[in-house]
């Protein structure tokens, strides 16, 4: 077991570890090893390192987090919100909800960028069909319409996803968070969560397969988590999801990685060769 992922377990497990064997797991991992190594100056590889890099805890006591943090703050985080670009024009849901999850998960929920992405989801997320959000610039009318007058599914279930990271994180004081996460779940329950309305079949690309870390498509992955984080599995309306699930098993509570995301800065934690180890252990927390 790489020491990472042994470190995410003793974190929530809220096992007491001192300073020096925090640093020497984060440093005996081969997986801490590979996202420090290489940097580039450039939006979507800060965006996606952050993000794996956000997935083990204490990472952000490295030198190396701390930079891709710098990078984002500095370049990609609006007053109005997360943008891909830096231009607040480009403030689009799915990048902004999984910016400020990495930010909540490196401890960082209380900074200014984590209240402006969450501002903005409060004012311009919408988690229903037809209706018209109050957001004025074009970005999202570039990628299919994130929020035409059918909401993108993959911009609901990172928005859901973000916002029980950062209910999780900040204790769950923020009601209004709280309805909002209500909102968008009963929306992907009404889906089966993964299915469309008309037919059935898998609403956008990878939503069936597992990945991790995440990138910008929705995955199997991030609906189990949200499943599991809100005790949703007795609902009949997971039943769909249940079933693709143990239809993956390649043995009991065991499942391979289906799909790598291609792009520089961003590095799965595992193989597909193999049953993940990470996936066994995120699919069992409840």
């Amino acid at each position: 077991m790489d020491t990472a992922l042994l470190l995410r377990q003793y974190y929530h497990e809220c096992k007491e570890l001192t300073d020096v064997e925090i640093q020497d797991l984060l440093m005996g991992s081969k997986i801490v090893e590979r996202l420090t190594k290489d940097y580039d100056e450039n939006a979507f590889f800060n965006i996606f390192r952050l993000i794996c890099l956000s997935e083990i805890p204490y990472i952000e006591r490295l030198n190396y987090t701390n930079k891709i943090i710098n990078f984002v703050s500095d370049k990609l985080s609006t007053p109005l919100g997360f943008s891909y670009t830096g231009s607040v024009h480009y403030i689009v849901p799915c990048y902004n909800a999984m910016l400020m999850e990495a930010y909540a998960r490196l401890g960082l929920s209380e900074s200014q960028e984590v209240k402006n992405a969450l501002n903005w989801i409060k004012k311009y997320q919408i988690f229903e069909r037809n209706q018209k959000t109050a957001w004025a610039y074009d970005g999202i009318c570039k990628h299919g319409g994130c929020m035409h007058a059918t909401p993108c599914y993959i911009g609901i279930g990172k928005t859901v996803r973000a916002l029980i990271t950062y209910a999780k994180m900040t204790q769950y004081k923020d009601e209004e968070v709280e309805c909002f996460i209500d909102l968008g779940i009963e929306y992907m329950l009404k889906h089966s969560m993964f299915q469309r309305l008309s037919n059935g079949k898998p609403i956008s690309p990878h939503i069936t397969d597992i990945m991790f870390p995440q990138a910008y498509m929705l995955s199997l992955t991030d609906l189990v988590y949200i499943v599991n984080q809100r005790n949703l599995w007795q609902d009949k309306r997971c039943n769909a999801l249940r079933e693709l699930l143990k239809q993956k098993e390649v043995e009991p509570c065991q499942w391979k990685i289906d799909y790598i995301y291609s792009h520089k800065g961003y590095k799965s934690f595992e193989t597909r060769r193999n049953s993940s180890q990470w996936i066994a252990y995120l699919f069992s927390q409840k």
